[in-house]
């Protein structure tokens, strides 16, 4: 099972990244991301970081932890440079922070993300059709989460996701050891929101897929 949406104490998580991955693979994931919220201000030393992180991570510790960031309230216009600098530096997985239900994103922001070609999207609330099918043509992922608040959406999220035939991924957004749940809850949580055992084992095969990708560049 997989985890693609973790943050440390590098932005508004409690913890470093090893014990990040030590209490996910004590859950039971394979894999892991960890992506700390960035804007302009702190890419530089976030990536810097995480970089460091993943370059001296056992390459034999029983998970995997991949590169990531997520791009987090930063104005429309930046999604675009913010990800290809990250890209260009070598991380692997890039989040953008969407359009939540509980949080006040400026309008637009799942467009901008998703032509920005970030790979996540995160809680993307109500998404529209139009950027779902965009999220779709794109290859970026629709997120449905564990995280409290924003998984109000998970249901719109899950119906959108089918209806368009975009690719969904299940994360928990974890921030303190009290968010980790089991991949077997993670996976509830998307019944919950309406999608089948079927959808499930298809949203993991995209997931692997994808994760494979990454880890062969």
């Amino acid at each position: 099972m997989y985890n693609l949406h973790c943050h440390t104490f590098l932005s508004d998580g409690c913890l470093v990244a090893s014990e990040v991955a030590v209490r996910y693979m004590a859950a039971g994931y394979k894999t892991i991301a960890i992506t700390d919220h960035v804007d302009y201000s702190n890419i530089k030393s976030a990536v810097e970081s995480v970089l460091e992180f993943t370059k001296h991570w056992p390459k034999d510790s029983g998970i995997r932890v991949l590169s990531g960031i997520e791009l987090t309230h930063v104005p429309l216009e930046q999604f675009k440079p913010l990800t290809e600098y990250a890209r260009s530096q070598g991380i692997q997985v890039v989040v953008g922070h969407g359009e939540s239900p509980v949080e006040p994103v400026v309008k637009g922001t799942n467009r901008a993300a998703i032509e920005a070609g970030v790979d996540i999207l995160a809680h993307p609330g109500h998404i529209s059709d139009e950027d779902a099918i965009l999220a779709k043509e794109k290859n970026v992922f629709l997120e449905i989460t564990s995280r409290h608040g924003h998984a109000n959406a998970n249901a719109f999220v899950a119906l959108a996701g089918l209806r368009f035939g975009a690719k969904m991924i299940l994360s928990i957004d974890g921030h303190a050891p009290q968010d980790i749940i089991s991949p077997f809850h993670l996976s509830q949580i998307a019944v919950t929101a309406g999608l089948s055992l079927t959808d499930i084992a298809k949203i993991n095969q995209d997931v692997e897929t994808f994760v494979s990708s990454k880890c062969s560049l």
